[in-house]
C-alpha cells in the first residue's frame, strides 16, 4: 500500500513538472505571437490552456483521493497540500500565457508593441522561459539553493517592468492611449507570470525543510 502511495506522490511531482513545460512553452509562443502579430500562433496559446486546465484538475483530485485514503503524516502531508497549492500557481501562470495571447489576437494584424517596447518585451520573455524552466527543476529536485537564486531573475523581471513604465511615463511617448494600455497589462502579465514561478520555489523550499521563507531571510542568503 506505502509502495502505491509513493508511487502516486512522483506521478503528482511529474505532473507538476509538465505544467511547468506546458506554462514555459505557454509564454514563449504567446511571446512570439505578440511581437509577430501572429494570430495563428495566438490561437494556439489560447486553446493550449486547457492543457494545464486538466493536469490541475487531474493532480488536485489525486491529491484528494489520496488524503482521503492514505491519511498521510508529517512529510507525506506537507508533499500532498503543497504540490495542491503549486498546481493553481502553475495554472496561473498557464492563464497569464493565455493573456499575452489575447492581447496579441486584439490587436490582429498589427502587433500589440511599439518598436520603441520590442526589446524589452523579448527580454521579459526570455525571463520568463528562463524562469519556468529553473522552476520545474527545483521540483523535479527538490532543490532548494536552484529554489532561492531564482529569486535574481524575478528581480531582473521587475527591472524590466519598471522600464516599460518609464518608457509609458516619458514625454517622449507617441504611440497613443491604447499602445499604452496594452503595455501595462503585457507588462503586467509577465511580471505576475515571475511573481507565481518564484511562489512555487518557496513551496519547495518550505516542503524540503518545513520552514517557509520570508523575503529578508531570502535576501540574508545572498549576502
Amino acid at each position: 500500500m506505502r509502495d502505491s502511495f509513493h508511487q502516486d506522490l512522483d506521478k503528482i511531482s511529474d505532473q507538476l513538472v509538465e505544467m511547468t513545460r506546458l506554462a514555459g512553452s505557454a509564454m514563449s509562443r504567446a511571446t512570439t505571437a505578440l511581437l509577430d502579430a501572429d494570430l495563428q500562433m495566438a490561437e494556439s496559446v489560447i486553446a493550449a490552456d486547457e492543457q494545464i486546465d486538466t493536469l490541475r484538475r487531474e493532480l488536485d483530485e489525486r491529491s484528494i483521493d489520496l488524503l482521503a485514503r492514505q491519511q498521510p503524516v508529517a512529510t507525506d502531508l506537507r508533499m500532498v497540500v503543497t504540490a495542491m497549492r503549486m498546481s493553481a500557481d502553475l495554472e496561473r501562470m498557464g492563464d497569464l500565457a493565455r493573456h499575452v495571447a489575447k492581447v496579441a489576437r486584439l490587436r490582429y494584424p498589427n502587433s500589440a508593441i511599439p518598436p520603441v517596447m520590442r526589446s524589452t518585451v523579448l527580454e521579459m520573455g526570455q525571463v520568463a522561459e528562463r524562469i519556468v524552466v529553473k522552476v520545474g527543476s527545483v521540483i523535479a529536485g527538490k532543490d532548494i539553493e536552484s529554489a532561492i537564486t531564482l529569486e535574481r531573475d524575478d528581480d531582473e523581471m521587475d527591472r524590466l517592468h519598471r522600464d516599460i513604465f518609464n518608457m509609458l511615463m516619458d514625454s517622449k511617448w507617441t504611440h497613443g492611449t491604447e499602445a499604452a494600455v496594452d503595455a501595462t497589462l503585457v507588462g503586467r502579465y509577465y511580471e505576475r507570470f515571475a511573481d507565481h514561478a518564484v511562489s512555487v520555489a518557496r513551496r519547495v523550499v518550505y516542503l524540503v525543510t518545513g520552514e517557509w521563507q520570508t523575503d529578508a531571510q531570502l535576501d540574508n542568503e545572498d549576502l
